[in-house]
C-alpha cells in the first residue's frame, strides 16, 4: 500500500469532496452507489472494467471465453478498487459471488459498480465491501459481456482511469485524477484537522453559531 493510499485512508470522503471543491476540480463525486455488504469505508487505486450488452461484444481475441471482472482480478494489487461501468440499462449483474471470493483471496479493498450486482448475500458473508446502483439476482451471461479491461470508464458522470484513486463511504465515492492526489490529500487533511479542532471546541463548551461562523462558510475559498 502506498503512501497516498494511506492518507486516503485515514480520511472520509465529504472531506475529500471538500479538498475537490476547493482545488477546482469539481463533479468529481458520485451519489447513489450505496453500502450493500459492509459499512467499511474503501479506499485505493482503481483498476477498471467496462460492460456492454450482449448483442455489442466486441469481436473475440482468441482463447477460452474469459467471464467479466476476472482480468481485473487477475491485475489487481492487494489493496486496490475494482471500478465496474455497467450502464446499459439492462437488469443484469456486473459483478457476482464467486467474483467476491476471488477478490477477496487476491486483498482487493472492495468493488464499486455503477450499475447492478448479484449475490450480496454472499459479499456480506466473505465482509466483502460492495457499493453498486442497485441489487439484481439476473445473471450477466446472455445480457451483458465486458468489452475493456484498465481503460476510462465513466461512473455517474465521472470519467475515471485505471490507476486513479477512489475513496467511498456512506455519504458516496469521490474519485481523485491520478496526478492531482498529493496536492487533494494536503487539502482534505487540513479540512479533516480544522473540522477536529471545532468539534473539539463544540465540546469545550463554545456555541455552534460561534464554532461554525465566518472561519467555517470560507473554508474552501
Amino acid at each position: 500500500m502506498n503512501d497516498s493510499v494511506k492518507r486516503l485512508n485515514r480520511l472520509d470522503c465529504c472531506a475529500v469532496s471538500d479538498a475537490l471543491d476547493k482545488l477546482g476540480l469539481r463533479d468529481r463525486v458520485v451519489s447513489g452507489l450505496e453500502q450493500r455488504s459492509t459499512t467499511r469505508r474503501i479506499a485505493g487505486r482503481v483498476v477498471t472494467y467496462r460492460l456492454v450488452p450482449a448483442d455489442k461484444a466486441p469481436p473475440p481475441a482468441g482463447g477460452a471465453p474469459r467471464h467479466l471482472g476476472t482480468t481485473a482480478i487477475e491485475l489487481v494489487q492487494p489493496g486496490e478498487v475494482i471500478v465496474v461501468e455497467q450502464r446499459t440499462g439492462l437488469d443484469a449483474g456486473s459483478w457476482g459471488g464467486i467474483l467476491t471470493l476471488g477478490a477477496k483471496v487476491r486483498g482487493v479493498a472492495g468493488v464499486i459498480a455503477d450499475g447492478p450486482v448479484r449475490d450480496v448475500d454472499e459479499a456480506r458473508a466473505y465482509d466483502f465491501p460492495v457499493y453498486c446502483r442497485a441489487l439484481t439476482a439476473k445473471t450477466a451471461r446472455g445480457r451483458v459481456v465486458e468489452a475493456e479491461v484498465n481503460q476510462r470508464i465513466t461512473i455517474g458522470d465521472v470519467t475515471v482511469d485505471a490507476g486513479d484513486y477512489v475513496i467511498a463511504d456512506a455519504s458516496g465515492v469521490a474519485f481523485i485524477p491520478a496526478g492531482d492526489v498529493e496536492r487533494v490529500l494536503d487539502a482534505a487533511e487540513t479540512i479533516a484537522g480544522r473540522e477536529a479542532a471545532m468539534a473539539k471546541a463544540l465540546l469545550a463548551g463554545q456555541p455552534i453559531a460561534q464554532v461554525m461562523g465566518a472561519d467555517y462558510e470560507h473554508m474552501l475559498r
